[in-house]
Parts: C-alpha cells; structure tokens; sequence
C-alpha cells in the first residue's frame, strides 16, 4: 500500500531558519492532518522527546515516515557517524518508522547559501570508499536491529547528485541494505530525465519525494550561477501539479511497479510568498485526484 506524507520545509526550513521562523510546530502539524496527509518527516521544530512527539501526532492520525540523517562519512570517524545513527533509530523506532533517509554532508556545498551549485567539490575515491561501505555497514544495522531500511537521498550540491553518481554508490554498496530516497525535483534540478531516472532505479526504491519543479527559476538559476538556498528562496520548486514536470509520467512508473512504501510532498518553498496550509492541499489534491494514488 502507498501512503502519502508530507515534509514540514514548506513550513520551517531547516538550513533557512528565518523562512517560517514565526510557524509553530503545532501549526504545521495540524496543517498537514487538515490537508490530508497520514505521515509527515521532522524538522527542527518537533520535540525532541518520542514520546511527547507521538501523543502531538497521534491525535492528529499522523506518524513520522522518515527522518533526515547528515551522515558525513567522509569527514568524521565511522564510529561516531554510527553513535550519531544508532540515536536516531532509536528515536524512530517510537514511532515504528521503516525508512531513514539522508545524504551525505560531508565535502558539500548545498547548505552554503553563497556558493553557487556549480562549484561542487572535488571527491576522491578515498572518498567514496569511506561513503560506499560506511552505508553497507550503516545500513546492516538499520534493517538488521531495528527494521528500518536505509534510502539514501540524492541531493543537489553533494557528492551524490547526478544519475550516474548515483548508479556507482548503488554498484558499490550492498543492495539489500542501501535503498533510493528517489526525488524528481532533485533529479530535474541535475539536468537529468526525472522519469528515466526513476524508471531505472524504482526496484531499488525504499522512499519517493514528490516535488515540482519552475523551469523558468532553474534557467535563471544556472545563468546567474546561483546557489542551492538561493534557488529555493526564488522558488525553483513547488508542490506537485504546480510546476512543469510531467508528474504523470512519474506516477504511471510506479503505478506499473511493486513499490508499497510512502510518497512525501517535500516542495521546500517561502512560506511568506507560498502559503503553506493552501500548498500542501493543493498536493494532496493533485496527487489523489490526478495521479490516483
């Protein structure tokens, strides 16, 4: 069964905290129950305590479907990347969450908000070595002693962005314990085909970002060689059926396919300029009512 969430980075963005920073958690919480959504992923925001987290959502009939992990294998020892990740599957397990995601942040540029998105920085193969296997290992025990499958999330201004980049951590890691937090807008915003992409990669999909992408914002983008935040101030993406991504196409690969695990409308947008209660409904709309699901 495909259930659909939410992220709340179209209400409070977590590497901008200035955009939403007036939104309360429990506005956003409330919010994506009243637009339908069954799951949402966690910001800053949200208690830190499970416990006091699970008693918000449970009377709203919402739950945590994934959670954000910076893994930074190629900047830290493994040792304490894994203490950091063992806390995290430990919070999820409250919550019986079966999807960690993340990226690698290490050697990255997609939180430095004057750095163009074209001067990524150079990786070594030293570097995808201490990435490849950190993530078998990582993963081993996210599924073996917690049921939680890792999917690892392609992201703009990292060291993972493109289809190709992709392919070769998926060569180089154990596919029983490193999965796909697939994202088209991600995808698009790469110069690569959104569909294609998930056309090849949906058996090995554990977790679906929905998001919409502006043409016209990613063209300027790449001509004044703007940087990842900046883009997403200008607005380079919105909610699904808002932007000029063939969304259909999208929807018909995994309609076609076994995939049983969440879509997440994860559309990080101003909220000053793009309401957020009013988006995430649009959303919700658009991926029931055209995309069936």
């Amino acid at each position: 069964m495909i259930q659909l969430g939410i992220a709340p980075i179209g209400w409070t963005n977590d590497d901008m905290p200035e955009l939403g920073g007036n939104i309360t958690f429990e506005q956003c919480i409330s919010e994506m129950a009243l637009a339908g959504y069954q799951g949402c992923e966690i910001g800053n925001k949200y208690p830190k305590d499970p416990n006091v987290l699970k008693k918000y959502l449970d009377i709203r009939g919402l739950t945590i479907c994934n959670q954000w992990f910076s893994y930074e294998l190629t900047t830290k020892p493994y040792e304490r990347v894994k203490q950091d990740f063992i806390k995290q599957l430990n919070f999820l397990k409250h919550f019986n969450t079966k999807v960690v995601g993340g990226a690698e942040c290490g050697n990255t540029i997609h939180g430095e908000f004057n750095t163009p998105i074209t001067q990524r920085k150079k990786v070594s193969n030293e570097d995808w070595k201490k990435l490849t296997e950190g993530l078998t290992e990582l993963g081993k025990i996210a599924l073996n002693d917690f049921g939680i499958q890792l999917s690892y999330h392609h992201h703009m201004g990292t060291m993972v962005q493109t289809q190709e980049e992709v392919e070769r951590l998926f060569n180089e890691t154990d596919e029983k314990y490193v999965k796909l937090n697939y994202d088209c807008g991600h995808f698009d915003f790469a110069n690569e085909n959104p569909a294609e992409a998930l056309t090849k990669f949906i058996g090995r999909t554990a977790h679906i970002h929905f998001k919409d992408v502006r043409k016209d914002v990613k063209d300027n983008m790449y001509k004044d060689n703007n940087s990842f935040l900046k883009s997403v101030k200008l607005g380079i993406y919105t909610v699904p059926g808002d932007g000029d991504l063939d969304m259909q196409a999208l929807s018909k690969i995994i309609h076609s396919s076994d995939y049983k695990g969440w879509i997440v409308v994860e559309a990080e947008q101003d909220p000053g300029k793009a309401n957020p209660f009013e988006y995430a409904k649009k959303g919700y709309q658009f991926i029931t009512e055209t995309l069936k699901f």
